[in-house]
C-alpha cells in the first residue's frame, strides 16, 4: 500500500467531480491518505486550508484535485509555490497525470534552466503555474507573465521556503495576486511564520493537521554512530558494503557533497550527486539515474531532503547532521516508503551530544547510539544533560568556577533499533461538511494556533550558505 492509507475509505464523498474523479481512480489511486482524506472536500468547497502533514504523506494530490477543479470550473489562474526545483518538476508531473487529457495546460518555471522555453510556455497562456519564487519574479517584473488573474494559490513546503530564505520573495509575490483568491498551505511544522503567514493572507482558514512536528515515518529503524571526523569515510564504506540496496548520504555543505560522491566512486560504487553547484539538467539526471538504479548511491544536500520521491531506497545515511534539525525527520523520510521498512543511521562526531539530543526531542524518542567499533553507549540522559549545559553556560561567566563534565560512555542496557515512530493525527474522520470532523480541523479562527508540538530546535552555529 502506497503511504499510509485509508484502506476503507475511497476518493467517492470528497466534492471531486466525476469526470476527475474517474481519471483519479483510472491513474490507481484506490484510497485517500489521510491528508488527502481530509483536505479535499474543504478545499472543493472553496474554503483556505492550512495542512500539517510530514513529507511523503500525499500532499501533492491533495492540492492538484482541488486546483485542477477550481481552474476548470471558474477559467481562473492556478498558482503553485515550492522551494526547490525538484519538488516543482514532481508537482507538474503530477498535475499533467490527473489532468490528463482535459486540455489544461501547464508552466513550469524554475531557475537553473534556460527562461526561453518557459516564456513559451507563459505564451501559451497556462491554467495552471507551478514555481520557485525566485524564477516567478523575474518573469513577472519582465512583464511575461501576470498574476492578477489568479484565484487559488498553493503555497506547499512552505516551511521549507522560510528556511530557505524566501520570505521577501514570498511578500512580494502575495502583493502580486488578487486579495480574493482560495489559498492551500501545506507544512510539514508549524513555526510562528507560519503562522504568521496564515493569518495575514489567508480567510478564517481551516486547519488539518494529520501528523504532529517531528513526527517521524514508521518502520525506520534509527541510529547514531559517534565517530570521529577523519573516520567517516571508512564507516561509511563498511556501510555500503553492508547494505546491497539504494543508498541516499546526505551532506551538510555543497563541497562536502562533491567530496563524498568523489570518495565513493573511487570506492568503485555507482554513485551520483545533487546539490546547487550542479545544472538543473545534472540534478535531474542524477535523480533520474537513482530512481531506475543506474546509480545505487546518491550523495544530496538538505535541497533533496522534500524533493526526491523515490521507493525503495534501503539507507538514509546522515553523514553530517543537519543544520535545521527539523531536516532530519524529512532526510529519513526518504526510507521506508510504499509500505517498506528502511534504515537511517547518523554519523556524530564526540562534540555533537547536544544536536542528538536536540533531534531526540523533536522526534520524542532516544535513539540508540554505537561507537566505531559497534560498542553500544548508554542513552543520552536528557535531564542530566541540560543541567549539565546549564552549569556549563553558569560557569563561563566573568567570576564562575571553570566545568568539565566527561562524557558518559557506559554500556547500555537495552539494545535493538526504533520500532518505528506513530502518525499522531491520522484519524480516518473527515473534515468536510461539518466543522467539526477531526479534532485537528479547528474552525472560524484567523489563523491557526501554534503547534503544541516539539520545538524548531536550531543549531547555534551561524548559518551559511551551503546547499
Amino acid at each position: 500500500m502506497p503511504r499510509e492509507e485509508l484502506e476503507h475509505q475511497d476518493f467517492n464523498g470528497l466534492g471531486i467531480k466525476p469526470g476527475l474523479l474517474k481519471r483519479v481512480q483510472a491513474l490507481g489511486f484506490a484510497h485517500p491518505t489521510p491528508i488527502q482524506y481530509k483536505a479535499i472536500p474543504i478545499a472543493t468547497s472553496g474554503e483556505d486550508v492550512v495542512g500539517i502533514a510530514q513529507t511523503g504523506s500525499g500532499k501533492t494530490l491533495a492540492f492538484s484535485i482541488p486546483m485542477l477543479q477550481h481552474v476548470s470550473a471558474t477559467q481562473q489562474m492556478g498558482l503553485i509555490l515550492l522551494p526547490t526545483r525538484e519538488l516543482a518538476v514532481q508537482v507538474d508531473e503530477t498535475l499533467r497525470k490527473v489532468a490528463g487529457k482535459s486540455g489544461l495546460r501547464t508552466a513550469i518555471l524554475i531557475g537553473g534552466t534556460n527562461p526561453g522555453s518557459q516564456i513559451r510556455q507563459l505564451k501559451a497562456r497556462p491554467h495552471i503555474i507551478v514555481a520557485t519564487p525566485g524564477r516567478l519574479i523575474d518573469l513577472v517584473e519582465q512583464k511575461y507573465i501576470s498574476l492578477s488573474e489568479v484565484g487559488m494559490l498553493v503555497l506547499d513546503e512552505a516551511d521549507r521556503m522560510l528556511d530557505m530564505g524566501f520570505a521577501p520573495q514570498l511578500k512580494r509575490i502575495l502583493a502580486f495576486i488578487p486579495q480574493d483568491r482560495q489559498t492551500m498551505l501545506f507544512s510539514a511544522t508549524m513555526p510562528k511564520e507560519i503562522a504568521a503567514i496564515a493569518s495575514q493572507y489567508m480567510r478564517k482558514p481551516l486547519r488539518i493537521e494529520v501528523t504532529k512536528p517531528g513526527t517521524t515515518v514508521e518502520n525506520v529503524d534509527q541510529e547514531v554512530f559517534i565517530v570521529p571526523r577523519d573516520q567517516k569515510i571508512g564507516l561509511l564504506q563498511e556501510l555500503l558494503k553492508e547494505y546491497k540496496g539504494s543508498v541516499l548520504v546526505f551532506s551538510r555543505t555543497k563541497h562536502g557533497a562533491a567530496k563524498i560522491t568523489r570518495d565513493i566512486r573511487r570506492m568503485g560504487f555507482a554513485v551520483d550527486e545533487i546539490h546547487s553547484n550542479r545544472s538543473q539538467n545534472q540534478r535531474q539526471n542524477a535523480l533520474k539515474g537513482f530512481s531506475t538504479g543506474k546509480y545505487r548511491i546518491l550523495v544530496a544536500t538538505d535541497i533533496a531532503s522534500r524533493g526526491i520521491d523515490v521507493d525503495n531506497i534501503q539507507l538514509v545515511v546522515n553523514y553530517d547532521l543537519p543544520d535545521q534539525i527539523e531536516d532530519y525527520v524529512h532526510r529519513i523520510g526518504r526510507t521506508a516508503r510504499a509500505g517498506k521498512s528502511g534504515k537511517a543511521i547518523s554519523f556524530a562526531a564526540p562534540e555533537q551530544k547536544k544536536d542528538i539530543k536536540q533531534i531526540e526531542k523533536l522526534i520524542n524518542l532516544t535513539l540508540p547510539i554505537k561507537s566505531l567499533a559497534g560498542k553500544k553507549f548508554e542513552p543520552i540522559n536528557r535531564a542530566k544533560f541540560d543541567e549539565d549545559q546549564r552549569r556549563q553556560s553558569t560557569s563561563s561567566r566573568p567570576g564562575g568556577r571553570s566545568y568539565y563534565k566527561k562524557s558518559s560512555q557506559g554500556r547500555s542496557s537495552g539494545g535493538g533499533g526504533y520500532s518505528g515512530g506513530r502518525s499522531g493525527g491520522s484519524s480516518s474522520g473527515r473534515a468536510g461538511g461539518a466543522r467539526s470532523g477531526g479534532g485537528s480541523s479547528s474552525a472560524g479562527h484567523r489563523g491557526p494556533a501554534r503547534s503544541g508540538g516539539a520545538g524548531r530546535g536550531r543549531r547555534s552555529t551561524q548559518r551559511r550558505s551551503k546547499r
